[in-house]
């Protein structure tokens, strides 16, 4: 019996069990054939086996065997010679790197918007009254006023705090409340751009200094009230008056000791509804802080109450505010009231309010006056309907509020139409400003209003996926609302004919005789009195302090400037128009576009819009 194998060799190999080779034999050429079965050599190695006992060792030293390589052993000598050299270069290569100090790319530079943001927001902490915080960073104000309220014996109660107006230092409460409404509403809209360059904490910490001290001009504890303070100080504009108060004396803040009265009212519509709107819009801002939140809710709706229970302008009667900040009419904020309280409460009897037709009637929403579409601290309509049309663009209340908010949604649009240049709606200076106030002095801050109110329409639009908006039959892209938003800014900081930046300290170009008793007065520790600070009002030499990111009342209708201390018409900057600037700026800047959706309604609960009653039954 036989058996057959295969041959490492190439041959048949045949074994017989009668075949000479012992056990021991057939086992050592056993343990030597496993060692071929296991692969297939090549030429190489078919050589080493043949060659002679000499030749094997010779050959073998010229070849190195890695397992699945056979190799040259010089080969492989070099070529590992390489790697190692490559691998101590690479080692180097990499220290003289990690030596050599790094180069960061470098962040690009804030652009004009973002830069002139942070000046305009210093401008707050130059106008603030009383105990000043150690953070306040204006090197030449100090505490002020520490007596307000409380030297008043009519009053007998404490109003330190809040803003001076403007160049002078009386707190009118009207102008003042806007400034804090708009600028609230800047930051729900616009958090994340504050946030990035550094100034969410600084805005929010200016509009609480406002807020705090609205809450000490009535009884903000109270669940009604019979009055509220109006105005602390004086500047009556008698002629030939020699009486000694902010407008006959020119003194710095720090310095005043003659009396500063405090005016209260009784009936005062447009001041409590307006004071409502400031402290509804704080306390979406603060609604982190519940119990503070709370606090705010509950003196709009004091507010509110009173201004509606208690009808009247607070102007009425030839007072100081008559002559400085007469307000026209009380249905506009009303509406903007009922508006803000809406969005702060979600209680909807609000909104049933300031979407009541009769109440948009008295406003003056169905029909243009030459003011129609002017946003200021006295008409709050245009701003009240850009507000209720982004209520409609993001919330679709439906019936029964649609079809009024249909009709402010429109109007908003015809409003948006009149800043284009092509409609002529407004005049324009030959350097490009438009002329919103119809030529008279002051401009700027009727300008400020409508750049930041034709930028947030803007935004809304973008929100919603709407590429732009209708003026009649033509279409118009959302771009170019924003530009001109950007052409009226860009004027105000310093492309204009002038090549004058109308916000101080932003370039180096700018009014060095800005009317303000505080900017233009030395703090040199000298007492300067009633009549001893005329010197610095009417001396021709620049402010010794600068307010920085105070932007003044602006140029005339032919585009001309007077830098003059004493001509307020030309260098007085106020809160309302800082504020107006500072939320333009801030929803121009920035490289993206965009408005927080969704924190404007985190008070509003979920929406289930009523169907529409039926059509009465048909008649023929």
């Amino acid at each position: 019996m036989s058996m057959y194998g295969r041959d490492p060799w190439g041959g048949p190999l045949e074994v017989y069990h009668h075949d000479s080779a012992t056990d021991d034999d057939r086992s050592r050429n056993l343990d030597i054939d496993r060692g071929a079965l296991s692969r297939t050599l090549d030429e190489t190695q078919q050589s080493w086996l043949l060659a002679g006992p000499g030749d094997q060792g010779r050959k073998r030293k010229k070849y190195v065997d890695i397992g699945c390589l056979v190799l040259s052993r010089k080969f492989f000598f070099w070529t590992l010679g390489m790697l190692l050299a490559a691998a101590v270069f690479a080692g180097v290569v990499a220290g003289i790197a990690k030596a050599i100090p790094r180069r960061h790319r470098p962040t690009p530079p804030p652009d004009d918007y973002t830069v002139a943001l942070h000046k305009a927001l210093m401008f707050f902490n130059a106008q603030r009254s009383g105990k000043l915080p150690k953070h306040n960073n204006v090197p030449w104000r100090g505490n002020s006023c520490m007596k307000d309220g409380l030297s008043d014996p009519a009053v007998r109660r404490s109003l330190v705090g809040g803003y001076y107006d403007a160049g002078d230092a009386v707190k009118f409460n009207f102008p003042g409340a806007f400034s804090m409404t708009l600028l609230s509403w800047s930051v729900i809209e616009y958090s994340a751009k504050y946030e990035a360059v550094g100034e969410l904490a600084h805005v929010r910490d200016i509009i609480k200094w406002g807020a705090d001290y609205f809450l000490k001009t009535f009884n903000s504890t109270a669940d009604s009230i019979d009055r509220v303070v109006a105005q602390v100080g004086s500047a009556t504009t008698s002629p030939g008056s020699t009486q000694p108060n902010d407008q006959y004396c020119w003194m710095r803040p720090e310095n005043i000791d003659y009396p500063r009265p405090v005016v209260e009212c009784h009936a005062c519509s447009d001041l409590a509804a307006e004071m409502a709107a400031a402290l509804a819009a704080a306390s979406i801002v603060f609604k982190d802080n519940k119990a503070y939140s709370q606090k705010l809710v509950h003196g709009a709706t004091t507010l509110f109450q009173f201004a509606r229970e208690r009808r009247g302008r607070y102007s009425a009667g030839g007072s100081d505010a008559a002559k400085l900040y007469n307000s026209t009419s009380y249905w506009d904020e009303f509406v903007w009231g009922s508006s803000w309280i809406y969005l702060a409460t979600g209680n909807s009897s609000y909104l049933t309010l300031a979407t009541h037709p009769k109440l948009a009637k008295h406003a003056g929403a169905f029909w243009g006056t030459p003011d129609y579409g002017v946003f200021s601290w006295d008409n709050k309509l245009t701003g009240a309907q850009v507000l209720l049309s982004r209520l409609r663009l993001f919330l679709s209340p439906g019936y029964p509020y649609e079809e009024i908010l249909r009709t402010y949604h429109n109007q908003t649009s015809i409003i948006m139409c009149s800043y284009l240049p092509i409609f002529k709606s407004f005049n324009r200076t030959k350097g490009g400003l438009i002329q919103l106030n119809h030529g008279k002095p002051q401009p700027l801050q009727y300008v400020v209003n409508a750049a930041f109110l034709a930028t947030v329409f803007s935004d809304y639009l973008e929100a919603v996926d709407t590429p732009g908006w209708y003026c009649g039959p033509h279409f118009y892209s959302i771009e170019v609302l924003r530009s001109f938003a950007r052409t009226q800014i860009e004027y105000i900081l310093g492309k204009n004919p002038l090549k004058m930046s109308y916000v101080v300290g932003f370039r180096n170009h700018y009014p060095k005789h800005v009317h303000h008793r505080g900017a233009s007065i030395p703090k040199n520790g000298v007492h300067y009195g009633c009549k001893g600070g005329w010197k610095w009002r009417d001396t021709k030499k620049p402010n010794p302090n600068i307010i920085v990111g105070a932007m003044v009342a602006g140029p005339d209708r032919h585009d001309g400037f007077k830098d003059v201390r004493k001509n307020y018409n030309y260098t007085e900057a106020t809160l309302a128009g800082n504020a107006g600037l500072v939320a333009a700026l801030v929803a121009l800047s920035g490289e993206g576009h965009g408005v927080d959706k969704n924190s404007m309604f985190s008070a509003v609960p979920p929406m289930f819009p009523s169907p529409p009653p039926p059509p009465g039954p048909w008649k023929p």
